[in-house]
C-alpha cells in the first residue's frame, strides 16, 4: 500500500491488477487495517459490502467462492447475499480473469461511437469470446454498461487504466502497448 494514501480510501485504489493470487491473506496486516478503516465510514457492516468486496478483489485478483464466504463472515452476511451483490456489479470478477481485463463501455454514447466494432476487433485479435479468458491467460474481454467517460466515447478500461476515444483501428496498437 502506498504511504501517500489514507488506508480508508479503498475505492480510489486499483482493484483490477495484472497479478492474481486467490490464496493471498485477505484480512491480515495492512489489509486488516484497511478493512477496519472501511468499517468506520459506514453505519453498519452490511453498508460496507461494496468497498470490502473491492478490497478483497484487490488482494486476490478475483472473488472466488471462498473469498465471498470470508467477506460474508467478516461482515456477518450470508454467502448468498454477498454473491448476489458481487454478481450484480460488472466491476467484480467472480471467476479468474486474464492478466489484462479489458472492459469496453456498451453504454449508449459509446455504442453510438463504435463500441461494437471495438469489441469485435478485440475478440478477433485476442482470439477470445466475450467474457472468456484467452488460452494464454493474457486477455479477458467484457462489455460493461458504463465507464463514466461518456464525453470521450468509446471508453475502454484495461485493468485500472481507462483509454478514451478508442476506435476499432486503435485496438491493435492498444494491445501492443500492453505487451
Amino acid at each position: 500500500m502506498s504511504d501517500a494514501m489514507h488506508p480508508a480510501i479503498v475505492s480510489a485504489q486499483p482493484s483490477q491488477r495484472a497479478e492474481s493470487n486467490p490464496d493471498a491473506p485477505l484480512f491480515e496486516g495492512d489489509y486488516l487495517d484497511r478493512f477496519n478503516k472501511i468499517l468506520t465510514r459506514y453505519p453498519n457492516k452490511r453498508a460496507a459490502l461494496l468497498p470490502v468486496l473491492n478490497l478483497a478483489q484487490e488482494v486476490r485478483g478475483w472473488l472466488s467462492p471462498e473469498t465471498l464466504m470470508r467477506v460474508g463472515e467478516q461482515l456477518e452476511l450470508t454467502p448468498a447475499y454477498v454473491r448476489s451483490v458481487a454478481t450484480f456489479y460488472t466491476m467484480f470478477a467472480v471467476r479468474p480473469v486474464g492478466k489484462y481485463l479489458i472492459q469496453v463501455c456498451a453504454g449508449i454514447g459509446c455504442d453510438l461511437c463504435g463500441a461494437e466494432a471495438v469489441v469485435e476487433r478485440l475478440l478477433e485479435l485476442t482470439d477470445t469470446r466475450l467474457g472468456e479468458t484467452s488460452e494464454d491467460g493474457r486477455y479477458t474481454v467484457m462489455e460493461v454498461e458504463c465507464l463514466g467517460a461518456c464525453g470521450f466515447a468509446t471508453a475502454v478500461q484495461v485493468n485500472d487504466k481507462v483509454y478514451e476515444n478508442v476506435k476499432a483501428e486503435d485496438v491493435e496498437g492498444l494491445l501492443k502497448e500492453l505487451g
